[in-house]
């Protein structure tokens, strides 16, 4: 099996999820992961014990005249790339998890009659995955409302795949790796695997204004690597208990320790969130491509699943506000709760490694 795409946690994740479920199936089966040297995936996947190998891709969309040249000529490089590691590998099927790192090696797995799919995750399908929408064998997609941008013949609603750790996070165990205390309320905050600095910088600004309820509160923040050091120190500056960390690899454990989780609305991240039940506060990245993240978010809230705050609205008091209402209200928590569930297909997984079979068998 060829899992290719990344850049991202939001693309990586779901395939790390498959890759699982299909070892789960047959603990010899092969997978290889395909990605690019500066995605995320360059240090995720060798760290999860999968071989990968490497493309020149990046992103053209959004970038600036030089940025888009330079992405031009790694597209076209990405298509030779993409020949050699088909041929060295010679896959049964090939994967594409969304990001420009899947969009070459798809296509000439498609040409050289290799089975290939892809999954979207996100309510407004990306460039790369509309125009292999139009050659790969079968789609997967998250929300209902991408299934209008696919041919309907080939398209299945699965929802986003998760990893099944994901469920099975203990918080006793948790708050001991995190140096936590299971007693006290925690809120889990994060902006994705880059970190997010509107989000670092309101949560910052919020602790002023939590300082009454200090006793009774603490946080788990993944802050990014740049912001690291600045945010460790103002939390210390403020007095809050939990623990700080550029990026955290045990997210399973994060999220059982978690009250609420304050996050951008990733669809991977939404997924876990609504799998796992877990009461929200959504801040939408306003850059995202065809504005998913706001679309995606929005959903969530019209259900009854999470609070969204605009990044333009993003401020201290009004964030500490939110925090201190679903500290107080176990009731609301406990309404989020039952919404967020109701929403989350913990079943994708396995929905998707079905087809991807059924696709190998027709060879």
């Amino acid at each position: 099996m060829m899992i290719a795409g990344g850049g991202t946690g939001g693309h990586l994740f779901p395939g790390l999820a498959l890759a699982e479920e299909f070892k789960r199936r047959d603990s010899a089966a092969e997978i290889v992961f395909v990605g690019t040297e500066h995605g995320i995936e360059a240090r995720i996947i060798p760290r999860e014990g999968y071989p990968i190998k490497f493309l020149r891709a990046e992103g053209i969309v959004g970038k600036s005249f030089v940025k888009k040249v330079s992405g031009i000529v790694k597209l076209v490089l990405s298509f030779f790339d993409a020949r050699s590691i088909l041929n060295s590998v010679r896959p049964d099927i090939v994967i594409g998890v969304g990001g420009y790192a899947s969009g070459a090696l798809v296509l000439i797995a498609d040409l050289k009659s290799i089975p290939t799919m892809i999954h979207e995750q996100n309510s407004v399908p990306g460039l790369t995955n509309r125009i292999l929408g139009k050659f790969v064998k079968s789609i997967c997609v998250t929300y209902h409302e991408s299934l209008s941008s696919f041919p309907m013949s080939k398209t299945f609603l699965t929802g986003n795949p998760i990893r099944p750790r994901i469920l099975t996070g203990d918080r006793e165990a948790a708050c001991r790796l995190f140096s936590l205390n299971k007693d006290l309320f925690t809120v889990f905050v994060f902006g994705g695997s880059s970190g997010a600095r509107a989000i670092n910088r309101a949560m910052v600004d919020a602790l002023n204004h939590l300082s009454d309820i200090r006793g009774d509160i603490q946080f788990l923040h993944q802050t990014g690597d740049r912001d690291f050091e600045g945010i460790r120190e103002s939390y210390r500056k403020a007095g809050m208990s939990g623990t700080v960390a550029p990026f955290i690899y045990q997210m399973s454990e994060a999220y059982a320790a978690a009250d609420i989780v304050i996050s951008r609305a990733g669809a991977t991240t939404l997924a876990e969130l609504t799998a796992l039940g877990k009461p929200a506060v959504l801040v939408p990245y306003p850059y995202a491509a065809g504005r998913h993240q706001e679309f995606n978010a929005m959903k969530l809230r019209e259900m009854g699943a999470a609070m969204v705050m605009p990044e333009g609205d993003l401020k201290g008091e009004t964030l500490a506000a939110t925090i201190r209402e679903l500290y107080q209200n176990s009731g609301l928590r406990a309404e989020m709760k039952t919404a967020s569930k109701g929403l989350g297909r913990p079943d994708a997984c396995s929905r998707i490694v079905d087809i991807a079979m059924s696709l190998v068998k027709k060879v």
